[in-house]
């Protein structure tokens, strides 16, 4: 299989690399190395045969042209996208060229590749897009997004992703490119860069910085394992229906105070402070951030019964795994920290 992969670089799209590079896939990454993309996350495989790395940003046609003729891929991945709701308050255009335009100029690529393809070829062919639950906007404390759902996105990052999941399926209905939409829930695991609220609070307590919390910390997010949804992926690839729209999610709904304990307690046991202290002590309210979504939650039946899939992880194993990672892996987030970011922002999807 040769897959073409935008966005390969980031923290889904590299766990995503990396596995498909060892089930013996020929993988090609267009990457743009934004400040939440990092290439050292594919140091394992990047000397690889079966892989190849270009820098590119997805609203260069002529190199995005360029690239899928000299690769001739068969599936299609747009992993690449500005995702961090709190940076689209501060600065929506970004998320505007890159979500919108981008999507739009790498879905017009697609299809100028697409069309010129033998009618084997063509059969052999998807165009998979991957976006978020926040799309379909704001749960009550009842009830779960399903891919029938309509989408109310709240912020500009996810109406920047609504926007693209209907350039999509507009290539769909109109020119008949055979894409795919997935719609995932938060992702947590390796590679995840700090400001998202998992990394930042492992990271924040290992350097015995605050914890900051939105709000009362009541928001509730469904947490999925990223090799769970990474597993997802190679199911839509292989079974997938061109025109659908997957729901991905882990099942497991948390508040961000619950996650933010359950990381603490774990330190507590992993590296205790010193004097009787606890990590949690260093939890900091501060003013919720504008338009913040109450609740998501994921109804995955679809692609469970469809496609066979189902989360493999639970939470308080995965969350274990993750945090391990972290403490495993100092000089990857130091680098981060010390070369492009400060922890001075919140991090929650």
């Amino acid at each position: 299989m040769r897959i073409f992969i935008a966005g390969g670089c980031g923290f889904i799209g590299s766990n995503f690399v990396i596995n498909q590079i060892k089930k013996n896939h020929k993988v090609f990454n267009f990457d743009k190395l934004t400040y939440a993309a990092n290439q050292d996350n594919l140091l394992e495989i990047n000397q690889n045969s079966n892989y190849t790395f270009l820098k590119g940003d997805i609203t260069d046609s002529k190199k995005l042209s360029f690239a899928l003729k000299e690769f001739n891929p068969n599936i299609i991945i747009n992993f690449a996208a500005e995702s961090h709701v709190d940076r689209s308050i501060d600065g929506p255009e970004e998320f505007i060229s890159t979500n919108i335009i981008g999507t739009y100029k790498l879905l017009q690529c697609s299809l100028d590749y697409y069309d010129n393809l033998s009618k084997e070829d063509k059969s052999n062919f998807k165009f998979i897009h991957v976006s978020t639950d926040e799309v379909y906007g704001s749960l009550g404390k009842k009830g779960s997004f399903k891919e029938v759902s309509p989408y109310k996105p709240s912020s500009p990052y996810s109406a920047s992703k609504a926007s693209s999941d209907h350039l999509v399926n507009a290539w769909y209905h109109t020119f008949n490119l055979p894409t795919i939409i997935t719609n995932c829930s938060n992702n947590y695991g390796p590679y995840q860069f700090p400001e998202k609220l998992i990394p930042l609070i492992i990271i924040s307590c290992l350097n015995g910085e605050n914890l900051p919390i939105y709000g009362d910390g009541k928001n509730i997010r469904d947490w999925l394992y990223v090799a769970d949804h990474c597993n997802a992926l190679d199911s839509v690839i292989n079974n997938g229906e061109a025109g659908e729209t997957y729901n991905i999610g882990g099942n497991e709904e948390k508040t961000n105070l619950e996650i933010v304990n359950i990381i603490c307690s774990i330190l507590d046991q992993k590296i205790p402070l010193k004097d009787k202290l606890k990590y949690s002590d260093s939890i900091v309210y501060v003013k919720d951030r504008p338009g913040h979504d109450f609740r998501y939650a994921i109804d995955s039946s679809k692609i469970q019964n469809k496609l066979n899939w189902q989360p493999k992880y639970k939470f308080e194993d995965a969350i274990l795994k993750t945090i391990d990672w972290y403490l495993n892996n100092q000089s990857w987030w130091g680098k981060i920290i010390d070369n492009k970011y400060s922890l001075n922002r919140l991090g929650s999807k």
